[in-house]
């Protein structure tokens, strides 16, 4: 699988994932129908499928206006009321296949209630939408601490080499943060260095990588005892330091 980066809106990502063989061609989210527009010209893709990971409208954005008679769009069987043209509803197990490949689909609450993460184990792909960022996560309007921990805790699970696309340029933010959160880590602070480069150049920063986060995230390590430490909770459960750290990085 092929993929493009691009940005649209203030700081959203998007992405297309692009199969040569079948050429197949999937729009990660829809922020905005003009960027996916540009990039599939910049690319020469046409697209044939969508995939929604939930129902905010700065990633259903451009769906009604990208949807066609030769697009597909996947989406959270639970928030079919709340994105309009869904074709294929998925929940926790299901999969689809695109491009010949099978993408698992898991339920990752904890954002929002509905919110899905898309899975393409054989090209160690994982679509995080707004669940999982680098060195962040997604703030808990819908869902509770304990959610979020599970649904971390799925991604978490994946093999570390898997390359993670997430939903928005928090990177920098997130990694001065993080560094207060889990002040002993040295690879957290070599991380927020080379994002402070990256940045500067106008780099991007995601992908990441599940082992990258399992090193670096604060919320992906709630269950450490250096983030219990440093969150004052030594020995408490990962949901209750999880949703300290949360607390922390809302008033940032």
């Amino acid at each position: 699988m092929e993929t493009h980066l691009f940005r649209c809106l203030s700081d959203n990502y998007g992405v297309l994932v692009h199969d040569p063989d079948s050429g197949e061609t999937a729009s990660i989210d829809v922020p905005e129908e003009a960027a996916v527009r540009k990039a599939l010209a910049d690319t020469g893709w046409t697209l044939t499928h969508i995939f929604i990971t939930h129902h905010h409208a700065d990633h259903i954005g451009g769906l009604a206006a990208l949807k066609g008679p030769d697009v597909t769009v996947i989406g959270p069987r639970k928030d079919e009321a709340r994105i309009p043209g869904l074709d294929i509803l998925v929940h926790e197990g299901d999969s689809v296949v695109f491009g010949g490949e099978r993408v698992m689909v898991f339920e990752t609450p904890g954002h929002t209630s509905g919110h899905v993460t898309y899975w393409m184990p054989e090209s160690g792909l994982v679509f995080a939408g707004d669940t999982l960022f680098a060195m962040g996560c997604g703030r808990l309007f819908e869902g509770t601490p304990a959610d979020m921990w599970a649904s971390l805790s799925k991604i978490a699970a994946l093999p570390p080499q898997t390359k993670v696309f997430c939903g928005h340029e928090y990177t920098l933010s997130n990694a001065r943060f993080a560094v207060t959160a889990d002040p002993t880590n040295a690879a957290l602070k070599a991380r927020l260095a080379e994002v402070e480069k990256k940045t500067a150049a106008g780099i991007p920063t995601v992908p990441t990588t599940v082992g990258e986060e399992l090193a670096t995230n604060p919320f992906v390590r709630a269950n450490t005892p250096e983030v219990a430490a440093a969150m004052g909770m030594p020995g408490a459960s990962p949901e209750k330091v999880l949703a300290e750290v949360r607390a922390r990085k809302d008033s940032f």
